[in-house]
C-alpha cells in the first residue's frame, strides 16, 4: 500500500509530513468491495468461492447508515422477517390436559405424617410408632433441673392452701406456709389477683414433690412478706414498707365547670364525685357558684415505697369567694357525716341555709321549660307538664331526694318511667330512659343512680323530662321545695377538737402529698425489689393513680 523507497519525497520526511501514496497503489473499493484471490481447483475451490460469496452478502447492514438506500432496505427486510420468524413461536393460551386429583383420605394424611420430622420435633405423636431396636437402651433416671422458679396467682374464688398445691408445694410445706403467714395476716385475706414469687428445689426422695426454697408476695399496702428454707423448716420474714399518710389537698378556681376544673387541677374522678355531693345540699352547683370562687376540698391519700397509691374518704369540702371561706365541711362524728364548720358556736364562719330546694337531676342543661309549647312530634300546642334537660345519651340520672320508688316501668309517650314519692305529698318523675336502675318499692336515697338517659317515647333525642308533683298534680321542677334539712350540729364539747382538726386540713399545702416519701430509700421492703414489680411498673406505671 505504501511507496516504496524511490517514492518518498525526502522534504516531506524531513519535515515531518504525512505520508503519501501513489494514485497506482490505492486499493479502490476497499470498503465495499472485497479483494478476489485466485479460487483452488477441486472441491475445496467450490467451498471457498461460496464463502467468498456468503461473506460479501451484507444482509445485516447498521440501519443508521444511508436510510431510504436499497442496502438499507435489505437490512429493513432482514429485521423484519426475523422478527416474524421470532412471533411464529409465540406460545398460545389453550388448556393443558393433566390428570385429575384425587381426594385425599384421612388414612393416607396420616401416613404422609408419618414420614414427616416436623411434628416429631414438636413432640407430636403422629405417625407410626416403632419397636425400640438393639441400639436402644432405657435410661435408669431423668434428670431434673435443680430449682424451678415461677410466679403463681392466686385465682377468684381460690384458697391459699390450694393455691400452694396447685404450684406443685407439698402438703408439709404448704401447711407449715400458711401457718406462717397466718400468723401475719389472715390468709383468707389475701385478694384474688395477688402474685407469688415461689422457687422450688430438688426432691427429697424419687416420686415425692419438690422441696420449697422460697415464697415471697405482697401480703399488704405497708408489709411484704417472704417465707424461707432455713434449717430442716420454713421461717417468715416481715418487710415493713414505708407509708406516707398525708392527705391530699387539692385546689383551684371553678372556672365554666366545677367538674372539668377539678379534673384539670389533677383531681380523681372519685373524690370529685364525692365533693359534689357534700356540697350540693348547701349549694347550687346551677345557680349559687360563680367563675371566680374557689374549690378546696381535702382526701385521705396513702403512699406507698412501692408506689402504690389508694385514695380514702373526703376529709374536708370548702368554697372560697373573694378569699373567704363560704362554705366548710368537715369529715366528723362516728357515722363520718360532713359537718358546716358554721354548725358549731364561735367558728367565725357564718352557717350556711339549708337548701330545701331540690338539685338538678342530670348533668345537663335545660333545654325546655315548664308551660304550654308545640310538642315537637305532634305539632299542636299544648301543656308541657315538667322540665327537659339535654344530656348524652347514658348519662346517669340521679335521684333529687330521698324517696321510695312507686313507679317503674313502661309509661305511655314518657317511654321509660320511674315515680319517687317523697312523702307530703312530693313527688318527681323521670322520662324518656334508655334504661332503669330501680324497681318498684325501692328506697332511694338523694344522688342515687335511678336510670340512664335515653329517647324512649315521645322523643326527638336524648334528654331527661323532669317532672314534679305537690297534692297529685304537676307544678314547675324548678320552683319546688322540700322540707328543708336540718343540718348536723357538733356537740359543744368537742369544739376544740373540731377546731384543731380544721385547722390542721387547712395547714396542708396543696399538693404536699406528691413529694418524695420520707425514709423510703431504707424501707421499700422486699417487694420493692421483687421482679414483679419492676416488671409492672414497667408496663403500666400509673395502675394506682
Amino acid at each position: 500500500m505504501f511507496k516504496d523507497l524511490g517514492h518518498y519525497h525526502e522534504a516531506a520526511v524531513r519535515s515531518h509530513g504525512p505520508a503519501e501514496l501513489d494514485h497506482s497503489l490505492v486499493v479502490k473499493g476497499f470498503g465495499r468491495a472485497r479483494l478476489r484471490r485466485p479460487a483452488p481447483p477441486g472441491p475445496a475451490g467450490w467451498r471457498a468461492r461460496f464463502e467468498a460469496w456468503w461473506g460479501g452478502l451484507d444482509l445485516a447492514p447498521d440501519l443508521a447508515e444511508d436510510i431510504g438506500s436499497l442496502r438499507w432496505l435489505r437490512g429493513a427486510g432482514t429485521c423484519l422477517g426475523l422478527s416474524i420468524f421470532a412471533l411464529s413461536f409465540w406460545p398460545d393460551f389453550s388448556q393443558v390436559e393433566a390428570a385429575a386429583m384425587v381426594p385425599q383420605l384421612a388414612e393416607q394424611r396420616d401416613e404422609y405424617r408419618s414420614q414427616m420430622i416436623m411434628p416429631l420435633s414438636f413432640g407430636g405423636e403422629s405417625g407410626r410408632h416403632m419397636g425400640a431396636t438393639p441400639a436402644v437402651r432405657p435410661l435408669s433416671g431423668v434428670p431434673e433441673r435443680p430449682n424451678l422458679q415461677f410466679v403463681a396467682t392466686l385465682a377468684p374464688g381460690d384458697t391459699f392452701t390450694r393455691m400452694l398445691a396447685r404450684a406443685g408445694v407439698g402438703e408439709a410445706d404448704a401447711a407449715q406456709v400458711a401457718q406462717l403467714v397466718g400468723g401475719n395476716i389472715s390468709t383468707s385475706a389475701i385478694p384474688a389477683g395477688t402474685q407469688f414469687d415461689i422457687s422450688l428445689g430438688q426432691r427429697p426422695a424419687p416420686g415425692s414433690p419438690r422441696a420449697l426454697q422460697s415464697l415471697a408476695f405482697h401480703a399488704r399496702f405497708d408489709l411484704d412478706l417472704t417465707v424461707r428454707q432455713q434449717g430442716a423448716g420454713l421461717m417468715v420474714e416481715r418487710h415493713p414498707i414505708v407509708v406516707d399518710t398525708t392527705p391530699l389537698r387539692i385546689r383551684g378556681m371553678i372556672g365554666s365547670s366545677l367538674y372539668r376544673s377539678a379534673r384539670n387541677a389533677g383531681a380523681p374522678i372519685g373524690a370529685i364525685q364525692a365533693y359534689l355531693h357534700a356540697i350540693d345540699p348547701h349549694v347550687s352547683l346551677e345557680s349559687d357558684l360563680s367563675a371566680s370562687d374557689a374549690f378546696d376540698f381535702v382526701i385521705g391519700y396513702k403512699r406507698s415505697a412501692t408506689g402504690e397509691r389508694q385514695l380514702g374518704d373526703l376529709l374536708y369540702a370548702g368554697i372560697e369567694r373573694a378569699g373567704k371561706p363560704r362554705l366548710q365541711l368537715l369529715r366528723w362524728g362516728k357515722d363520718g357525716a360532713m359537718v358546716a364548720a358554721g354548725g358549731m358556736a364561735s367558728t367565725g364562719f357564718a352557717q350556711p341555709e339549708a337548701r330545701s330546694a331540690i338539685g338538678a337531676p342530670v348533668a345537663g342543661r335545660i333545654t325546655s321549660l315548664f308551660g304550654m309549647r308545640r310538642h315537637p312530634i305532634l305539632g299542636f300546642v299544648r301543656m308541657h307538664a315538667g322540665v327537659d334537660f339535654g344530656a348524652a345519651y347514658g348519662a346517669p340520672i340521679y335521684a333529687v331526694a330521698d324517696g321510695i320508688v312507686s313507679f317503674a316501668g313502661r309509661h305511655g309517650g314518657h317511654g321509660n318511667y320511674v315515680r319517687l314519692e317523697h312523702g307530703g305529698g312530693n313527688g318527681t318523675g323521670y322520662g324518656h330512659m334508655s334504661r332503669i336502675a330501680v324497681f318498684p318499692g325501692a328506697r332511694v336515697r338523694a344522688g342515687q343512680v335511678i336510670g340512664y338517659v335515653g329517647s324512649s317515647g315521645l322523643s326527638t333525642g336524648p334528654h331527661l323530662h323532669f317532672e314534679a308533683y305537690q297534692a297529685g298534680r304537676t307544678v314547675n321542677p324548678l320552683g319546688l321545695h322540700f322540707a328543708a334539712v336540718r343540718p348536723q350540729m357538733v356537740d359543744p364539747g368537742e369544739s376544740s377538737a373540731f377546731k384543731q382538726r380544721l385547722a390542721a386540713l387547712m395547714a396542708i399545702r396543696p399538693g404536699a402529698a406528691l413529694g418524695a416519701i420520707a425514709g423510703a430509700a431504707g424501707g421499700l421492703g422486699a417487694g420493692g425489689h421483687r421482679e414483679i414489680n419492676r416488671l409492672a411498673m414497667a408496663a403500666n406505671p400509673l395502675r394506682h393513680d
